[in-house]
Formats: C-alpha cells, sequence, structure tokens
C-alpha cells in the first residue's frame, strides 16, 4: 500500500516529537545539559517537526503556542517565554506588515509598478531591468516580501499574455520569475528591506553581548553589497540561461504599457499620503544615527499616520496582515531568551565551537563552508530558516570569542540560503507567486534551472564579498 504525501507528513512529524519526548525525559545529554534544558529542548524539537511537515495543516502559530506552553510547563519564567513579544522587533514587524497592505490597498505598488514599466520597451531585457528597478522601489516602501510578490506576479503575468508568449514557455518563466526574484533579493541589502530584518534584529537583541548591534548601518555594510552583486548576477545569469532565441512578439508596444498606466487614472489622496508616509518612513531609517529615533518609534508613527488618514482603518486591522506569520515569529524571538536561561546556549556552544575549529580560522572556507551547508539545510528547513536562527545565533558570541568572526558576518551567511528556491515547497513567496499564476506560470523544472542560477550567483558573490568582510574587519 502507498502511503499519501499527508500520511508520511504526519508519520515524520509524529517520529520527531517522539524523539522530543525521549529528550525531554530520558536527558540524554545529562549531566552537561540540566533537566530544564532537556525540556526546553524538548519543546524545541516538537516544534520543529510540526512548523517543517506541517501535519494536519496546523498553523504556525498553533505551533508555536504549544512550544510555549511546553516551556512553562517546564518552569521557564514567563518573562522569558514571552519576550519576543515585547522586543522592539515585534513592533518593527507588525507595522511595517501594514505598510505592504497600504500599498496593496490604496493601489500605489501597482501605480509604482506600471510607471516604471512604460519607460522601457517591451522586450526581455526591458522588463528585465524594469523589475529590479520596480523590486528595489517597493523594497524600500514595505518588507512584506508576500505583498510585493502580490503586487508584481498579476502584472508580470498580463505582461506575458500581452507580449503573448505560451503557457510554460522559457519567455514567460524568465519574466515571471525574474519578477518573483526581483520581490525577494534587492530588499536584503537593507534592515527594513525584507522580514528577515526585524527577524534577526529580535535574536540578536535576546542574546547576551549581541544587543544594540544591529543598526540600519550595520546591516547595509555586511549586507548591501551582498544583495547587490546576488541581484545583478542572478539577473544577467537568468537572462543569458532562461531567454528565448527569438525576440518578444513585434504584437506588443511600448503604447501598451503607457495605456495600461493611463487605465489607472490620476492619482488618489490616498496614494498620495500613503506614498509620502512611507517614503518619510524609509528617510527616518536611513538617517536614524543622526537624529537617534528608534526604528520601532519610526515603524508605529508611521502606522498612526495612515490609520489616522483612513488608509488603514479599525476593519482592517485583524485581516490586513497576517497575525498567523506575527505570532510564530514572536514565539521565535522568544527562543533565544529560553535556551540562555536554561543553559541550553551553553551546552550547544560546547559541541558547535569545536566542530568549527577546522574552518574557522579560514575566512574563505568557513564562508563557504556555511553557505553551502545552509543551502542543503534548506531543504529542511523551510520556515524561512526562523528555527536555524534561534538556534544558531545565542551560540554567536562563543563562536565570535574562539574564532574572531564578528556575529554580523551572520547576516550574511544567513541571507542567501535563506532566499533558496531550488523546490517551490523551500520558498513560501515562489508559492504565492505560483498560486497567483496558476496556469500561466511557469514549470518545475523551470523553477529548479532558476534556483540554480541563484545558487551559482550565492557562490560567486561569496568571492567578492569575503575580500570586502575581511577588510570591513569582520575576520580578525
Amino acid at each position: 500500500m502507498t502511503l499519501s504525501g499527508k500520511t508520511i507528513r504526519v508519520i515524520a512529524a509524529v517520529l520527531i516529537a517522539a524523539l522530543g519526548v525521549y529528550i525531554g525525559f530520558l536527558m540524554p545529554f545529562a549531566p552537561d545539559l540540566g533537566s530544564i534544558g532537556h525540556k526546553a529542548l524538548m519543546g524545541l524539537v516538537v516544534a520543529l517537526g510540526l512548523w517543517i511537515f506541517r501535519p494536519l495543516d496546523i498553523p504556525f502559530s498553533v505551533t508555536a503556542g504549544l512550544m510555549l506552553a511546553i516551556f512553562l510547563a517546564s518552569g521557564i519564567p514567563s518573562a522569558n517565554v514571552f519576550s519576543g513579544y515585547t522586543s522592539p522587533a515585534i513592533w518593527i514587524l507588525i507595522p511595517a506588515l501594514f505598510f505592504g497592505f497600504a500599498l496593496a490597498q490604496t493601489g500605489l505598488g501597482r501605480r509604482l509598478a506600471f510607471l516604471i514599466i512604460r519607460m522601457f520597451e517591451p522586450s526581455y531585457l526591458g522588463l528585465t531591468l524594469a523589475w529590479v528597478i520596480i523590486g528595489i522601489v517597493l523594497s524600500a516602501l514595505t518588507p512584506s516580501i508576500t505583498v510585493r510578490t502580490a503586487i508584481m506576479t498579476p502584472i508580470a503575468v498580463t505582461c506575458c499574455d500581452l507580449a503573448k508568449l505560451p503557457n510554460g514557455s522559457k519567455g514567460r518563466a524568465l519574466i515571471l520569475l525574474t519578477a518573483i526574484s526581483m520581490a525577494i533579493l534587492p530588499g536584503a541589502g537593507w534592515m527594513t528591506g525584507t522580514l528577515t530584518g526585524p527577524t534577526l534584529i529580535g535574536f540578536y537583541n535576546a542574546t547576551e553581548g549581541l544587543q544594540g548591534i544591529i543598526t540600519f548601518s550595520s546591516w547595509a555594510q555586511v549586507a548591501l553589497l551582498e544583495a547587490a552583486v546576488t541581484t545583478v548576477l542572478l539577473v544577467v545569469g537568468g537572462y543569458f540561461v532562461m531567454k528565448p532565441s527569438e525576440p518578444m512578439s513585434q504584437s506588443i508596444t511600448k503604447q501598451v504599457f503607457v495605456d495600461e498606466y493611463r487605465k489607472l487614472g490620476a492619482w488618489s489622496r490616498a496614494e498620495k499620503w500613503t506614498a509620502g508616509i512611507l517614503v518619510g518612513a524609509f528617510l527616518m531609517f536611513v538617517t536614524a544615527p543622526l537624529h537617534k529615533i528608534p526604528d520601532a518609534a519610526t515603524c508605529l508613527l508611521a502606522f498612526f499616520l495612515l490609520t489616522s488618514i483612513g488608509v488603514i482603518s479599525a476593519q482592517d486591522i485583524g485581516p490586513g496582515i497576517n497575525w498567523d506569520i506575527v505570532i510564530f515569529i514572536g514565539a521565535g524571538l522568544s527562543i533565544g531568551s529560553v535556551v540562555a536561561f536554561t543553559g541550553t546556549s551553553k551546552w550547544l556552544a560546547s559541541l558547535v565551537v569545536p566542530a568549527l575549529a577546522p574552518i574557522a580560522h579560514n575566512p574563505w572556507m568557513f564562508c563557504f563552508a556555511v553557505v553551502i551547508f545552509l543551502f542543503a539545510w534548506r531543504f529542511v528547513d523551510i520556515v524561512i530558516m526562523i528555527p536555524t536562527e534561534a538556534i544558531l545565533i545565542p551560540i554567536l558570541p562563543a563562536i565570535a570569542a574562539a574564532y574572531h568572526i564578528d556575529p554580523l558576518v551572520w547576516i550574511g551567511l544567513f541571507i542567501l540560503p535563506i532566499n533558496a528556491m531550488f523546490m517551490n515547497y523551500q520558498n513560501s513567496f515562489v508559492l504565492v507567486g505560483e498560486s497567483l499564476a496558476k496556469e500561466r506560470g511557469w514549470r518545475p523544472n523551470q523553477l529548479l534551472v532558476y534556483g540554480s542560477i541563484y545558487f551559482v550567483a550565492s557562490l560567486l558573490t561569496l568571492l567578492v564579498v569575503i575580500p570586502y568582510w575581511i577588510g570591513q574587519g569582520f575576520f580578525r
């Protein structure tokens, strides 16, 4: 009898849960790890199994609640268990998600996309360059990749239809996958460009010795060059590998895009106010070293302004954003405080730090080994690496003390594999794009090719950024 995929997922989650129970009650790592540490590890292992395999399609937030319940039942103080929800990171995350809602609600995102597209000739090269600019602009206005994908994918499908590109063709796959990747990649260069920023801020601030080291400028110091190089290499590689030999149909002209923009009509009051508020917020993030106003304060103020002018209404607070992911990330941000309190981070450091000895003294070997390992690990950790970050970040101070590797460099090491896209299940934003494009999207083998191009682009990017990181003093 052949087992269904759902049955296999249930069995896998049960087996991992059994492993967690074994760890929690039989305490195989004693005496190095205490009783409460074993219980905390049990909660984390059980949650990991449920997050990865999602048996019965249990929401991430509910699974996170189970993990927090196990932590509380293990005797861990509530201040540690719920610390993620009092972190400034969560109060950057919530307003920032509503920025994306405002972009979509007012139509500003669609307007900006067509405003840019109409500047280019309708060709594979022109549309590819247009998506790069659109991705950068929208990344400056909202960290929500889901919203950017939801804005850019339907427009990309429209462009493909206007150009009469057949479903499943190389040309259609090139246009659509470029749009999706540009919704994802460019924003990784600055702290508020993706939700990875608020997430890593929360993990770092929950770790003794790492509080406050992530700022807008320190993030850009590590990640801006990396994001730029990866974007360029992926766009160029994707264009030359996937571009059809024949040119785009002559039936589509630049006037078609001009007409599509004209259909949107004049700028509405809501669009103008939203654009002003979001641009103002981005400028506040960039100039934070000068005015010293915390990013969370800027986000909350912008949230208030968007609500006060009616872009966000009281009725939008519930359905406006994905509260499942908010609750999940808040629980994830609590893990750092929990593992520190229980001594789990010290125990993990005693295992991981010596294991890194063969590669840690060579920045080249270290970066390539970590990135390749994390790319492989992404076939298992499909939850945008939040569980992996929660486990690794608390031991970064120990790694820094042993090998003089600045904890900030891990931002760059995490970003590359987070965006892996060999298979659709690895990348939730690719799944969003597929659901929007439906049968007018790409084929699985085309995604595999594009994901492989991204992997190669990531490795080539390391050849550029490792010398830069060494020059910045991240390896001493």
